[in-house]
């Protein structure tokens, strides 16, 4: 009888030992035809690219479900994985929160914020720490937004922008103005709602649209600032009078590591631009680089690798092969200008925009313009808006338009102070 038991158990499959292997989650696999904006190949599932002989291989042990590395300046693709594949945004929206947004107030705006303002945020949200009955600057709020992704921020200015269900219309509104027809948005700061959702490609779209205005740039660059907090309980003068009251401030530092160097070494050349976590989500990513006179963006979603910091990681090494590979690879897509999308998945390049000063004040000489406003078209410094429309299909030179933010090409990390 021993003997016969032990044969059994000898014989037994090896799962057992481990336990059932059908009680582990299944993982979520890319849709099979996906959007085949920007080129036929970026719909496809998998990893997209085209090596040239000599080109440096991708980096092996990337996890993330989605991710893109394009070059800024001309748009190209170099490579990327699942492209367009749908899945939850976390705070990179507020990219596009910001692009849409943004234009719309003077950094000196200011806003008494109500107890309705704050309403309505979703539990656990990241906060910057804006309190009810406070008065705050246009600025400030932005630096809660960039910095600390703060949602109580993005609802205070979604406030001031007419409410959150006007500031998710002009969100939308303006991610099919960009072409970016991946995302849905149902909340303004990027939290976990049903059916919110976006794309590494559109995200890097928001990057790309976003960076043309001078106050975006500035933001996402900033790695750490001061905020207004509460007022100090005033001192009594030598006449025994109160004396004036003084507000408070506290130190902030953005929450993009590869910025600050915080758990993850600080990437040299990074100018932002947006991180973003979520339980739905898991974390995502969408960063701007120079090294020398190229210019790349690269978006990474959702790293399954439960490495600490993965998602900076990923980005760094595609960041680091991207610029090792550019020259040495074919194009497997673009990102697309605003416009009618043609055919084959591009844009008829036509151009009718303004030159802007990236804060929605259009400018009527050329050369003073910096942004291209809220509605995101593409233009170019030092040109005449007419000059613009006859340019057509050349392709947008970035450098003309947005050069980094002195700071970070010197590889400062210095508080910007309030500025």
């Amino acid at each position: 009888m021993t003997v016969a038991v032990s044969l059994l158990l000898a014989t037994a499959p090896a799962a057992h030992a481990t336990g059932p292997q059908k009680d582990k989650p299944r993982e979520p696999q890319p849709p099979a035809r996906m959007s085949t904006v920007g080129g036929e190949r970026l719909g496809r599932p998998g990893t997209q690219v085209a090596l040239k002989p000599g080109a440096p291989a991708l980096p092996k042990k990337l996890s993330a479900r989605s991710w893109l590395v394009a070059d800024a300046e001309s748009g190209e693709v170099l490579a990327a994985h699942n492209a367009h594949w749908r899945l939850a945004p976390a705070s990179t929206l507020k990219m596009l929160f910001a692009d849409t947004v943004l234009p719309r107030f003077p950094r000196t705006a200011q806003h008494k914020v109500l107890p309705s303002d704050l309403e309505g945020m979703g539990e656990g949200s990241s906060l910057v720490g804006i309190k009810e009955n406070y008065t705050y600057t246009a600025h400030d709020l932005w630096l809660g937004v960039f910095l600390r992704s703060g949602n109580d921020a993005v609802h205070v200015l979604s406030a001031m922008n007419g409410g959150k269900e006007k500031t998710v219309r002009d969100m939308q509104r303006h991610a099919e103005e960009l072409n970016a027809l991946d995302t849905h948005v149902v909340s303004p700061d990027g939290y976990d709602e049903k059916g919110q959702l976006s794309s590494a490609y559109d995200l890097t779209l928001f990057a790309r649209s976003g960076l043309q205005k001078k106050d975006f740039r500035d933001y996402c660059s900033t790695p750490s600032a001061k905020f207004p907090g509460e007022f100090k309980k005033p001192e009594k003068s030598e006449k025994g009078k109160p004396g004036k009251r003084q507000r408070e401030y506290f130190a902030i530092q953005n929450t993009n590591r590869l910025l600050t160097g915080s758990g993850v070494p600080f990437y040299k050349g990074i100018a932002g631009v947006k991180n973003g976590s979520t339980t739905e989500a898991g974390n995502t990513f969408t960063g701007v680089a120079q090294r020398g006179d190229r210019v790349l963006l690269v978006t990474v979603m959702n790293p399954r690798d439960e490495e600490l910091y993965g998602v900076y990681k990923e980005t760094a090494q595609l960041f680091d092969w991207g610029f090792k590979a550019a020259g040495s690879v074919d194009p497997v897509g673009t990102l697309v200008k605003p416009g009618k999308l043609t055919g084959d998945g591009g844009t008829s390049g036509k151009d009718d925009s303004k030159p802007g000063d990236g804060n929605g004040q259009t400018q009527a000489s050329a050369g003073s313009g910096d942004g291209s406003g809220a509605g995101g078209k593409w233009t170019a410094v030092g040109l005449t808006a007419g000059s613009v429309a006859a340019l057509g299909a050349v392709a947008f030179l970035v450098r003309r338009r947005w050069p980094l933010p002195q700071p970070v090409r010197r590889g400062g990390r210095g508080d910007r102070g309030r500025g």
